[in-house]
C-alpha cells in the first residue's frame, strides 16, 4: 500500500537519494531534479555516527558503505603543542546498536557515488542541471516547473534540496540558516598510520583542530576559527593559511601540514543552524535534510538527521493508504522533536567554545544526545 503513485524530488544530496532509493523501491515512480550539472562529488570527508549506518543499511547500501569508509571506535582528545599527547580516550555510544560500528569516516565523493548509483538501480530518474523554478498545488497534487517550463504533476514534492533550499522558498517557508560565529577549514590528506578514530584539539590559536580517518590512506583535516570573511580568499592563499594556522598543533598535524604544502586544497565555510518549526509541508510539498534543519558538525549528526527524515518519510509514504494531516502529524512527532535535540546540542556545544567556557560538560551533552539517537527514529 502507498499513499503516493509518483513523487519528485529536488536535491540529489544524501537525503534526496535516500529518499529517492526508498520510494522506488516500494514502486513509486520517481523523478528527481537536481541544479548542479553533474553528481556533487567535491569536497573532503564525512564523519557518520551509527544511526546513519542503520539507515544505509535499511537503504541495501550498507555493504558498499562499509567497504568504501573506515571504522572506528570511540574519540580522542589531545592537548596542543608539539608533541600533541593523547589526554583522553573516550568510548563511543553505539547509536545504530551493536551491529554496526560506532562511526565511520569516509570521503564524501565515495558517499555520493555509492547512493546515486543504488538510486539508479531502484529506477530513480535523476536530470542534472535541472533547477525547480516554481510550483502550484491542488488538494490532490502538486504542478512542479524547472527552468521556467512544466516538468510534471506529481502526488507529492520532497525538497531536499539543501541548507539554501529553493523548495523552502517556494512554499512560503521563511525560517532559514543563520551564522552561528564560527568558520571551518576542511582539507584532505594522506593519513598516518596512527590515526584511527577522530581526534579533537581543544586550545590553541583556534576553537578546535581535529581530524577523522577517511580510509587506509586517507582522512580529512580541520579547523574551527571565528567566523572571517574568507569570500576573496584565492585556493592557494586557503592553503596558506589552514598550513600556518595549523602550527600549534604537533603529532599527526606534521603530515597535514606536509600535504598542504604540497598543494593540498583547503576549503572554508561558515557554521548555521536552523530548525523549520512544524509543519515542514506545506500540502503536497515537503521539506527535509538541511532545508529543515542544519547545525554546527559538533557532534557529527548531521548527514543523520537528514537520513532519518527520508527513512521515516518513506516509511509513512508507503505504508498509508494517504497523504492527509495524519501522516504529517506521525512525520512530525517522529522528526521535528530529534533533529531539534541534535540542533541544539550542537550549538550549545559550540557556543561553550565561543564563550570559552571551562568547565562546560561536553562530554554529558554528548553522551545523552548519542543515547537518544541509538533509540530508532
Amino acid at each position: 500500500m502507498n499513499a503516493v503513485r509518483s513523487v519528485a524530488i529536488a536535491g540529489a544530496g544524501v537525503a534526496g537519494l535516500a529518499t529517492g532509493i526508498q520510494l522506488a523501491r516500494a514502486g513509486v515512480r520517481v523523478d528527481l531534479f537536481e541544479s548542479t550539472p553533474e553528481l556533487r562529488t567535491s569536497g573532503s570527508g564525512i564523519s557518520l555516527q551509527g544511526n546513519a549506518l542503520r539507515v544505509f543499511d535499511a537503504l541495501g547500501a550498507w555493504d558498499d558503505i562499509r567497504a568504501a569508509g573506515f571504522a572506528f571506535e570511540g574519540l580522542n582528545l589531545r592537548a596542543p603543542g608539539p608533541a600533541a599527547p593523547v589526554v583522553a580516550a573516550l568510548p563511543d555510544v553505539k547509536t545504530g546498536g551493536p551491529d554496526y560500528p560506532a562511526a565511520m569516516g569516509m570521503p564524501r565523493a565515495d558517499l555520493a557515488r555509492i547512493l546515486f548509483e543504488r538510486a539508479r538501480r531502484a529506477g530513480v530518474n535523476v536530470t542534472f542541471g535541472a533547477a525547480v523554478t516554481g510550483l502550484r498545488q491542488t488538494d490532490a497534487a502538486v504542478e512542479l516547473a524547472r527552468d521556467g517550463r512544466v516538468a510534471g504533476t506529481y502526488d507529492l514534492l520532497v525538497g531536499a534540496d539543501g541548507i539554501h533550499s529553493t523548495v523552502r522558498d517556494l512554499i512560503g517557508i521563511t525560517t532559514g540558516p543563520q551564522p552561528n560565529g564560527m568558520g571551518i577549514w576542511r582539507t584532505f590528506v594522506s593519513r598516518p598510520p596512527e590515526v584511527e578514530r577522530t581526534e579533537l584539539y581543544y586550545g590553541g590559536p583556534v576553537y578546535i583542530a581535529g581530524y577523522t580517518p577517511t580510509g587506509p590512506d586517507s582522512m580529512y583535516a580541520f579547523l574551527v576559527e571565528k567566523a572571517q570573511d574568507r569570500s576573496q580568499v584565492t585556493d592557494e592563499e586557503a592553503t596558506r593559511i589552514m598550513l600556518e594556522e595549523s602550527r600549534a598543533y604537533g603529532g599527526p598535524w606534521e603530515t597535514v601540514r606536509a600535504d598542504l604544502a604540497r598543494g593540498a586544497r583547503a576549503h572554508y565555510t561558515w557554521f548555521t543552524q536552523h530548525v523549520v518549526e512544524a509543519p515542514w509541508n506545506r500540502g503536497r510539498a515537503v521539506i527535509i535534510g538541511d532545508a529543515a534543519h542544519s547545525c554546527p558538525p559538533t557532534i557529527a549528526q548531521g548527514a543523520a538527521q537528514g537520513l532519518e527524515d527520508a527513512l521515516v518519510l518513506t516509511e509513512l509514504l508507503t505504508t498509508r493508504a494517504a497523504v492527509d494531516e495524519a501522516l504529517w502529524e506521525e512525520f512530525h512527532a517522529r522528526r521535528i522533536p530529534r533533529a531539534r535535540a541534535v540542533v541544539e546540542a550542537s550549538a550549545q556545544l559550540a557556543q561553550w567554545q565561543i564563550d570559552g567556557v571551562a568547565d562546560a560538560d561536553a562530554g554529558g551533552l554528548i553522551f545523552g544526545i548519542a543515547q537518544r539517537m541509538a533509540e530508532p527514529a
